[in-house]
């Protein structure tokens, strides 16, 4: 018997109404984090920015491959990270293919930027059998100009990512291994989907997000709270090859 209360269908209907009026609570709220979200100033984009992408050097305006609207997710995949990708941020890489043909219908180009040079990125985009386009911030200023990644000495002055370089937990030594990067040089990135939009020629910042927030997470993880049992705790995240099952 699991350790959670069995009752009579009753009693579940009665449940489920009263969560009905949390939801709708949630919902609300909801829409109004969006419409705020969309009320943001657009700032100009104004110095210029040359992506490595697998067909070349692309401007960002050429990023929007014809679109008005770009959304880029940042995978945390730095040019010290000598194994591959991190395994949380490839979990949700292999759940945003199926979403472009959709956004590509709504104006919205969609990519993911990486730090790693873009040799090494083309290769695990084979491996993890990705289409979006992959492109690289090697050697650019495009990631640290929007706070995106973050150069040693800004992290040291971060206690929390500080603390973790410091003293790091079992499962984040771990992470380091499956990475393969120091701490100190993987923590620098910074797992965050970035907005821009393109009006009259010109290129404007709109929106970023960044972890800890919950849309920066696998899209698998919402569906979890729909199940009856909780995940588990344990915040170490495996690539879809690699699962030891």
């Amino acid at each position: 018997m699991p350790d959670q209360k069995i009752g009579t269908r009753e009693e579940w209907q009665a449940a489920r109404d009263e969560l009905a009026k949390l939801e709708a609570e949630h919902t609300e709220l909801g829409q109004k984090v969006t419409e705020q979200r969309r009320r943001l100033p657009w700032v100009p984009v104004e110095k210029e920015y040359e992506f490595d992408t697998e067909d070349g050097k692309r401007t960002l305006a050429e990023l929007f491959d014809g679109r008005s609207q770009l959304l880029a997710y940042n995978i945390m995949f730095g040019p010290d990270y000598e194994v591959g990708a991190c395994p949380g941020c490839s979990n949700l890489g292999d759940e945003l293919d199926a979403t472009r043909v959709h956004l590509n219908h709504r104006d919205v180009t969609l990519i993911c930027f990486s730090r790693a040079p873009i040799d090494r990125l083309a290769a695990y985009k084979e491996r993890m059998g990705w289409q979006f386009p992959y492109v690289s911030t090697y050697g650019m200023d495009f990631p640290f100009d929007f706070g995106i990644a973050m150069t040693p000495e800004q992290a040291q002055e971060i206690p929390e990512v500080k603390g973790m370089i410091d003293d790091p937990p079992e499962w984040l030594e771990e992470w380091g291994r499956q990475v393969g990067a120091k701490l100190e040089d993987g923590l620098r990135e910074g797992p965050s989907f970035i907005a821009f939009a393109r009006d009259n020629g010109s290129v404007f910042h709109t929106y970023t997000v960044m972890a800890p927030d919950r849309f920066v997470a696998p899209y698998h993880s919402f569906l979890l709270e729909r199940t009856p049992k909780p995940g588990s705790d344990e915040p170490r995240a495996w690539r879809k090859d690699e699962y030891p099952d």
